[in-house]
């Protein structure tokens, strides 16, 4: 049997924490600042996990590429134009948001 560690237990957890959903209903958190866009080449598990650690060393990276950031205005327009379904987790205070790889939009 094998041993779980708290990374592990973490990522388990917020894995069955994720879900699909409609932009039109996510609005509200863009509204609030508090929508994190997730490039869909990344594990939305992984990136969720090292923000719940507080990891800036782990998010760096990602961050300085553009492939995570606060959801744009560009981004909140076509999403509600093209009714996007978009993969989600909360880490609070922040709901991260990721299009699928044919939903991917703008950046």
């Amino acid at each position: 049997m094998k041993v779980m560690n708290t990374d592990d237990e973490l990522k388990l957890k917020l894995l069955q924490e994720t879900a699909r959903m409609p932009w039109l209903e996510l609005q509200r958190f863009f509204a609030a600042g508090t929508a994190l866009y997730i490039a869909p080449t990344l594990d939305l598990v992984d990136i969720a996990c090292w923000l719940s650690q507080d990891d800036t060393r782990a998010l760096a990276p990602y961050i300085e590429q553009n492939m995570v950031h606060a959801v744009s205005d560009q981004q909140a327009g076509d999403w509600f134009a093209q009714k996007t379904i978009l993969w989600t987790l909360v880490v609070k205070p922040w709901v991260l948001v990721q299009p699928t790889s044919a939903d991917a939009g703008t950046v």
